[in-house]
């Protein structure tokens, strides 16, 4: 069975807890739960990491050259995460950058993103939907294991 590597950063293991009123009330089971579904007809196998550390993040890239491809979501690593934008550079598969809130729409130190112009694509703003969205576009890219 192929995998498919969901990958979230510092911070996001308290989804559903954390300022909900910006990053909304779904948790990051619910989000696994999303993308599992939605790769189910595939044979794809959700494997789900979160980590707060930078430093893991980057292993967990560097682990996974054989998934299928990544959805990631950096959080804060989107500002300035150098060593994981080196991981990311490196990494042989497609992926696709999610953000739950819309980055523009907030603080001017968010507007950039230094991962942005490796990704496959990047979604912002559209909540717990837009990994649904990038688990669809993987599949139509057609990547195989």
């Amino acid at each position: 069975m192929s995998e498919l590597l969901l990958l979230n950063g510092p911070n996001l293991g308290i989804l559903g807890r954390r300022e909900p009123e910006i990053y909304g009330t779904e948790t990051l089971e619910d989000i696994e739960r999303i993308v599992a579904r939605e790769v189910a007809e595939s044979g794809w196998k959700v494997v789900s990491r979160q980590y707060d550390c930078e430093g893991e993040m980057v292993r967990a890239v560097q682990d996974s050259y054989d998934a299928v491809g990544a959805i990631i979501n950096p959080g804060a690593l989107m500002i300035a995460g150098w060593s994981f934008r080196d991981a990311l550079a490196n990494y042989p598969r497609p992926w696709i950058e999610v953000h739950l809130s819309n980055v523009w729409a907030r603080e001017s130190f968010r507007h950039q993103s230094i991962l942005g112009e490796l990704a496959s694509g990047v979604i912002f703003g559209l909540g717990a939907e837009g990994y649904r969205l990038a688990a669809q576009a993987l599949l139509r890219r057609g990547v195989t294991g």
